[in-house]
């Protein structure tokens, strides 16, 4: 089965090209099943029920999320009402939402899909995702070899000692969370396949997706400043998976971009 995997949603422009790419996007790849990290889709920072709704309308099958997750304040009853928009799964018990979800994709496949915070240089106390991953791929597995991961972390090093620390556990392992596609996408030795970070789909005439001027000006001075979302450039990242859905390995990996 094809898996599509799209990169951090942010503002307005990135919801506009999952509006008017994702359709054609998922009938020229033949996708079965999609997992959008949406958690930037709100003004670029955090995601209302609302802008939820309306991705699940255009064909997203899962959103993750990450450390804004809790940005917009009306999230947190909606979580516990739906588990296929994820909190990261190591986050301490009892706050509200899942961090894992098993869902049946269209052609009838079941897929399950774990979110994960990093631990370095981020800003929340969560638990270790190393530990998290094994103990929640051990439950899905129960129902599905399919299994797909974002691992929502700054460091690079703890994105990639984490995909090779789930080889052969899980399906997919894709990082998000800087904004910026990296050109490591790979099939690993026992079957995982595993990129660094999707990029986001947004507006790259930006710094990360905020207005360019602000943030070199704040870096020039050292001054706080609004961020505002841009509006240049969008395009929408992610990458295309091929996984056989009885064993849940991957064949095949690619980088997609596409521009608006």
């Amino acid at each position: 089965m094809n898996i599509l995997c799209i990169g951090d949603i942010v503002g307005r422009a990135g919801r506009n090209a999952i509006i008017e790419l994702l359709p054609s996007l998922k009938q020229e790849l033949s996708v079965d099943f999609t997992v959008v990290n949406a958690e930037n889709s709100a003004a670029g920072s955090g995601i209302t029920l609302d802008i939820a709704e309306e991705l699940f309308k255009r064909g997203c099958d899962v959103l993750t999320s990450g450390d804004h997750i809790w940005d917009k304040s009306d999230i947190k009853d909606y979580l516990n009402r739906n588990e296929k928009l994820l909190r990261p799964a190591n986050f301490p018990d009892g706050v509200p939402g899942k961090g894992s979800c098993v869902v049946t994709a269209p052609n009838g496949v079941r897929v399950g899909v774990i979110n994960l915070l990093g631990r370095t240089f981020m800003r929340y106390n969560v638990t270790c995702p190393f530990k998290k991953l094994e103990d929640l791929s051990q439950e899905i597995r129960k129902e599905t070899p399919v299994i797909v991961v974002d691992m929502h972390a700054e460091a690079t090093s703890e994105k990639v000692a984490l995909g090779f620390f789930s080889d052969g556990k899980v399906s997919i392992v894709f990082g998000t969370h800087t904004h910026i596609p990296t050109a490591d996408e790979t099939v690993l030795s026992s079957g995982t396949a595993y990129i660094t970070d999707l990029g986001m789909t947004g507006p790259f005439d930006s710094v990360i997706g905020q207005v360019k001027e602000k943030i070199i000006e704040r870096f020039l001075t050292s001054l706080p400043h609004k961020f505002e979302v841009a509006t240049g450039d969008i395009r929408l990242n992610g990458i295309i998976v091929d996984v056989d859905e009885k064993t849940g390995k991957a064949r095949s990996i690619k980088r997609i971009q596409k521009k608006l």
